[in-house]
C-alpha cells in the first residue's frame, strides 16, 4: 500500500511559514502528504532541515511503499568498503530517521514498526562496522591465524545489543548500548592476548565510526558501559571472563538488562551460545520475588541521582525516569519476567509490549491491566519521540515553557494545549497507580499480645540461619506481626506457633522466601494453616521451601491432570535440560512441587484420602516413567543400546494398585527381553544380563540418590523373583518359567497388583498378557487359602501387639484385608489390582461370601483414611494430635472426636477380622496352620 493511502493523522504546524516552505518542495504529492510535511517541518527545525536536504530522495518514497524505501536504504549499505562506510551510514541514518518520523507522525507505522526500523539500521550499522574493521585487522595480520573469510563472522567477535536496541525498541534519538565480546576458544591460549588487543581496537574504531559528529552528522551515539565492571575492564573482553563475572558478581539490574540482550553483529552464533550460558544467571529456577525490592531500590536510586522526587509537575518532567514514566512500565514488566521467567519459558521475551502480553496470558498480570499499561507505554513513547524529533536531541524532559508545550501539543496533532496537558498528566498519574503498589514495600502492622512462652519463642528467631542477613531481618520485621496475628487465630495458637517455629528453624536462608510472602500474603495463610495442622508438613516445607513457587504459579488449585499428562509434562521439562544430573535434580524439584500440592489439597479438604492416594500413585508413576528414558539414554551412551527389545518397569504393591500415601516407598521389578542378543555394542559393551542389572541399579540410583534437591523415593525391589537372592532384573523367559514352576503363593498374590509403568510398550503388553494368563492358570491352586493363612499367621507373629491406632497392622486392618483381597482375586483369576475391585471379583466368583464384602470394605476404607491422614500429619500417636490435626482427622473419617473414632475403628476392624477368619476357615486355611507355601 502507498504511503498516502495509509495516512491517519498529521501534526499541526507550530511555525506555519516553515511548514509551507517545506511542503512547497513536493507539488506532485497528494494534499494529505503535503499537509503531513507541512505539520512536521512546522514543528521540528531538525526535520525541516532533513526534508530540505533529502527532498529528491524523499519524493518518490512518499509516492510509493515506505517499507520498500527502508529496504532500499539498508541494502545500499552492504557493498560499501570501509573508507565509504562512515559517510554511507550517516546518509542512511538521515533517510531512515526522516522516513520513520513521517511514518510515525502520519500514523502509517505503529510504534513497534517505527522502533523496529530504527533498530534495523542500528543492527546493520554495527554489523558492517565490525566486519569491515575486523577485515582490516586481518589484512594487517593483527589477529593470529585469522583469514579473510573469518571477517564474515568478525573472527569470533560479537556485539550484544542491550536495552532498547536489544528489544527492537530504539527511540527516535536513542544512543545504542552494546557489550562487545570475543570467543576466546577460537584461539590458542598463547594467541588470546594478541587477539584481545585487536578486538579492543576494533571496538574503539567502531565506536568512533558510529558516534563521531562530522559534516554528514552521526550514526548512533554508542555506549559501552553496560559491560561487566566497566570501570576497570577493556571495551571488549573474552566470553569466559564475562561468564565468570556474571556467575560471581552479577547483580539484579544486570539480570534485568539481559532480558533484552540480543546478539546483533559479528559472530551471531557465538553470541547466542554465550547468552545461553547466562540462562541460569538471568532466569532463576525459583520464583524470585527479591527482584521486586531490588527494582524498587534501583528506582529510588535513579530518582535520587536525577533529582526526580517530589510531586508530579509537567514542566521539565522526565518522561522516561520520572513518576509514571516509561521506565516504570519497563521495570514493572521486566521485574515480573524475572520473578517467573525461570519457571515459565513463555515469559522470556525482549519487548515490553510483548512481555506484558505474555504476563497477562500466563496470569501474572490482569488482562485489562496489561492492555492499559500497553496503551500508556505507547502513548508515552509517542511523546518521547516528539520531544526528540524537535532537535534530534537525546532528551526525555517535557518543555519548561508555555511556548514549548504549545509546540509539543501541535506536534502531537492537538490544537488545544490545555487539553493536551490534562491528558498527559492523567496518563502519567494512571501509570503511577498501576505500578507503584507492585514495588512499594508493605508497612508493618501491630502484632497481637503474646504469652511469656510465645515471647520466648519469638525472641529465639533472631538467632536463626534464615535471619542472618540484614536484608532478611528487614523483610521479616514487616511480616512478623501479620504472621503472629494469623497464628493467634488458629485453634491452638501455642501449638501452631511451636510448629511455625520448627518451620522457621529449618530454613537455611530467608530472603527469597520472605520476599515471596511479602509479595503474596495469601501464602502466609497457607503456612499458618499447615503449621496449625501438620507440623511434619511444615518441617518438610522448610527443607523444600521452593515448592511454594507452585502455589502462585496459576494452576495449583486446578483440576488434577492425570498420570499421562503429568508424565508428558515432566518429560517435556527434562527434554530441555542437556545434563543428566541436572535432569535428576529437575525431576526432584518437579515431583516435590506436585507432592506438596497433593498434601495441601488433602489438608484443606479439597480431596479425600482416596483421591490423594490415587494422585500420589499417579505422581510416582509419572516420575518413574519420565526418568526411565533419560536413565536409559545415559546408560546407553556408555554401554550402547539395550540388547534386544529393552525392558519394562513394573510397579508392585500399593504402587501397582494405584494407591499410595505421602510417605510411601516404591515396590519395583524390571523385566527385559534380549531376544537372543548376547551383548550391547557401545563403547564399553556389556553382556545382556549384567547390562540390564546395571541399568536397573542406575534407575534405582536415579530415584533414591540424595542430590541438591534431595531424593525422589525410597525403592524396594524384594518382590522380584527369588527376592533378595534373585537378580535385580529378570529376563522375560526366566520370569515366565519362574512364575509357572517355582514361584510361591505369596509371589502370585503380589502379581495380582503388578502394573507396567515404563519401557517398551509391546513388551509391556506381553508382560500384562502373561500376568492375566498366569493368574487364570493359578486360580485353582488347592493350597492358596492354606498358604495365605500361614502368611497371615507369620505377619501376626511379627507384630503380636499392634497399637490400637495402627491402621496398617493387626487383624481386620489394611495388611490383613489386602492379603485376603489378593487371595480371592487370585482364586477368581481376576486381573483387578485395587482392594475394592479384588473383593468384588471374589464375591462374583464365589470365593468371597456375599456377607463378607461389606464389613471388609468398611474397615478398609476407615483404615485407609486414618493411615493416609496420619502419614500426612507425620504422627503415629493419634492421641497427641493438636486441635487442627484432630479437626482434619474428624473431617476425613466423619466422626466428631477421637473417642468416637477409636470406638468405630475397633468395631469395624473386629468385624473385618471375623470376616477374614471366616473366609479362610471355610476354605480349610485356618490361622496358624503350616504347610508348603509354594503355588
Amino acid at each position: 500500500m502507498s504511503f498516502a493511502s495509509r495516512l491517519t493523522r498529521a501534526p499541526i504546524a507550530f511555525d506555519p511559514a516553515a511548514g509551507a516552505e517545506a511542503a512547497a518542495r513536493f507539488p506532485d504529492l497528494p494534499p494529505e502528504v503535503r499537509a503531513l510535511i507541512a505539520g512536521t517541518a512546522g514543528c521540528s527545525p531538525y526535520l525541516a532541515g532533513l526534508i530540505g536536504r533529502e527532498a529528491d530522495w524523499l519524493a518518490p518514497i512518499l509516492a510509493a511503499d515506505p517499507e520498500a524505501g527502508l529496504a532500499e536504504v539498508l541494502a545500499a549499505l552492504d557493498p560499501l568498503p570501509i573508507d565509504a562506510l562512515g559517510p554511507g551510514l550517516r546518509r542512511a541514518k538521515r533517510r531512515v530517521a526522516l522516513l520513520a518520523a513521517l511514518a510515525d507522525l502520519g500514523g502509517v507505522w505503529p510504534l513497534e514498526q517505527v522502533t523496529g526500523a530504527l533498530t534495523a539500521l542500528a543492527d546493520r550499522a554495527v554489523d558492517l562496522s565490525l566486519r569491515r574493521l575486523t577485515a582490516e585487522e586481518i589484512r594487517r595480520n593483527k589477529i593470529p591465524g585469522a583469514t579473510a573469510e573469518d571477517a564474515e563472522t568478525a573472527a569470533g567477535m560479537v556485539a550484544l545489543a542491550m536495552g532498547k536496541m536489544g528489544a527492537g525498541e530504539l527511540n527516535y534519538s536513542s544512543d545504542i548500548d552494546l557489550i562487545c565480546l570475543f570467543d576466546e576458544t577460537r584461539y590458542d591460549p598463547a594467541d588470546a592476548q594478541e587477539a584481545r588487543a585487536a578486538f579492543i581496537r576494533v571496538t574503539r574504531k567502531m565506536t568512533a565510526l558510529l558516534s563521531d559528529l562530522t559534516d554528514e552528522g552521526y550514526v548512533f551515539r554508542t555506549d559501552l558501559r553496560l559491560r561487566p565492571d566497566a570501570a576497570v575492564t577493556p571495551v571488549c573482553l573474552s566470553m569466559a571472563a564475562a561468564e565468570v563475572y556474571y556467575e560471581g558478581e552479577g547483580r539484579t539490574w544486570e539480570r534485568a538488562a539481559y532480558i533484552k540482550a540480543r546478539a546483533c553483529a559479528g559472530d551471531i552464533a557465538a553470541g547466542e551460545r554465550f547468552l545461553a550460558t547466562l540462562t541460569p544467571f538471568v532466569w532463576r529456577r525459583h520464583l524470585d520475588f527479591v527482584a521486586i525490592r531490588d527494582a524498587h531500590d534501583m528506582r529510588l536510586r535513579i530518582k535520587a541521582h536525577k533529582g526526580l522526587g517530589g510531586p508530579l509537575t509537567l514542566e521539565g518532567h522526565n518522561m522516561k525516569l520520572g513518576q509514571g514514566g516509561i521506565r516504570e512500565i519497563e521495570f514493572f514488566t521486566q521485574t515480573r519476567q524475572l520473578i517467573a521467567g525461570g519457571r515459565d519459558l513463555s515469559l522470556r521475551v525482549r519487548g515490553t509490549v510483548e512481555g506484558l502480553a505474555r504476563l497477562a496470558a500466563a496470569g501474572w498480570v490482569g488482562q485489562a491491566e496489561a492492555a492499559e499499561l500497553t496503551d500508556l507505554y505507547r502513548a508515552h513513547r509517542e511523546v518521547e519521540h516528539r520531544l526528540q524529533m524537535v532537535q534530534d536531541a537525546q532528551t526525555h524532559a517535557l518543555p519548561g515553557t508555555p511556548e514549548g508545550f504549545d509546540r509539543l501539543a501541535r506536534f502531537m496533532g492537538e490544537g488545544d494545549t490545555a487539553r493536551f496537558r490534562t491528558g498527559l498528566k492523567t496518563r502519567l498519574l494512571r501509570t503511577v497507580d498501576l505500578t507503584e503498589d507492585f514495588f512499594a514495600p508493605t508497612t508493618a502492622e501491630e502484632g497481637p499480645p503474646l504469652s511469656e512462652a510465645a515471647k520466648a519463642i519469638v525472641r529465639g528467631w533472631q538467632g536463626l540461619p534464615a535471619l542472618r542477613s540484614a536484608r532478611a531481618q528487614e523483610i521479616f520485621d514487616r511480616l512478623r506481626p501479620a504472621i503472629l496475628k494469623r497464628l493467634a487465630r488458629s485453634a491452638d495458637p501455642e501449638a501452631a506457633l511451636r510448629a511455625f517455629d520448627g518451620f522457621l528453624s529449618g530454613l537455611p536462608a530467608g530472603v527469597q522466601l520472605f520476599a515471596l510472602f511479602e509479595a503474596n500474603p495469601q501464602l502466609i495463610d497457607l503456612i499458618v494453616d499447615i503449621a496449625a495442622t501438620s507440623p511434619a508438613l511444615a518441617l518438610y516445607l522448610s527443607r523444600n521451601a521452593r515448592v511454594l513457587d507452585a502455589v502462585i504459579g496459576g494452576s495449583f488449585f486446578a483440576p488434577w491432570p492425570g498420570a499421562e499428562a503429568l508424565r508428558a509434562d515432566l518429560s517435556r521439562h527434562l527434554a530441555t535440560i542437556p545434563d543428566y544430573e541436572r535432569k535428576l535434580d529437575a525431576a526432584r524439584a518437579w515431583t516435590k512441587e506436585w507432592h506438596f500440592r497433593i498434601g495441601v489439597h488433602h489438608l484443606r479438604g479439597l480431596i479425600d484420602a482416596f483421591e490423594a492416594g490415587s494422585q500420589y500413585a499417579d505422581l510416582a508413576g509419572a516420575a518413574v516413567g519420565a526418568l526411565w528414558g533419560p536413565c536409559g539414554d545415559e546408560f546407553a551412551r556408555k554401554h550402547g543400546a539395550p540388547p534386544g527389545r529393552g525392558a519394562v518397569v513394573l510397579g508392585m504393591g500399593s504402587l501397582g494398585a494405584g494407591r499410595l500415601h505421602s510417605d510411601s516407598d516404591l515396590d519395583l521389578i524390571v523385566i527385559y527381553d534380549p531376544q537372543g542378543q548376547e551383548a550391547s555394542d557401545g563403547p564399553r559393551p556389556l553382556a545382556a544380563r549384567p547390562y540390564y542389572a546395571r541399568l536397573t541399579q542406575a534407575l534405582v540410583t536415579a530415584l533414591t540418590a540424595p542430590m541438591a534437591e534431595g531424593r525422589l523415593y525410597e525403592v524396594d525391589m524384594r518382590l522380584r523373583p527369588s527376592g533378595r537372592q534373585g537378580p535385580v532384573a529378570t529376563s522375560l523367559t526366566a520370569f515366565r518359567d519362574y512364575q509357572r514352576t517355582e514361584a510361591w503363593t505369596w509371589e502370585h498374590l503380589a502379581l495380582t497388583r503388578a502394573r507396567v509403568l515404563a519401557g517398551d510398550p509391546k513388551l509391556g503388553d506381553e508382560v500384562e498378557a502373561f500376568r492375566r494368563q498366569l493368574l487364570a492358570e493359578k486360580s485353582h491352586g488347592p493350597d492358596i487359602a492354606r498358604d495365605t493363612a500361614e502368611m497371615r499367621a507369620r505377619l501376626a507373629a511379627a507384630h503380636p501387639n499392634p497399637d490400637p491406632w495402627d491402621a496398617k497392622r493387626g487383624p481386620g486392618r489394611l495388611m490383613d484385608i489386602e492379603l485376603l483381597a489378593q487371595m480371592v482375586a487370585l482364586q477368581a483369576g481376576s486381573a483387578a489390582r485395587r482392594v475394592e475391585a479384588q473383593l468384588r471379583a471374589g464375591a462374583k466368583a464365589g470365593t468371597l461370601p456375599d456377607d463378607a464384602e461389606d464389613p471388609l470394605l468398611a474397615a478398609y476404607r476407615l483404615c485407609w483414611r486414618l493411615r493416609c491422614v496420619t502419614k500426612l500429619l507425620g504422627v503415629s500417636d493419634v492421641s497427641a494430635l493438636g486441635e487442627g490435626a484432630r479437626a482434619m482427622l474428624s473431617r476425613e473419617t466423619d466422626v466428631p472426636d477421637l473417642a468416637a473414632l477409636k470406638t468405630r475403628l475397633a468395631e469395624r476392624t473386629a468385624a473385618a477380622a471375623e470376616a477374614v477368619d471366616r473366609v479362610l476357615g471355610s476354605q480349610g486355611g485356618r490361622n496358624g496352620e503350616t504347610g508348603d507355601a509354594r503355588g
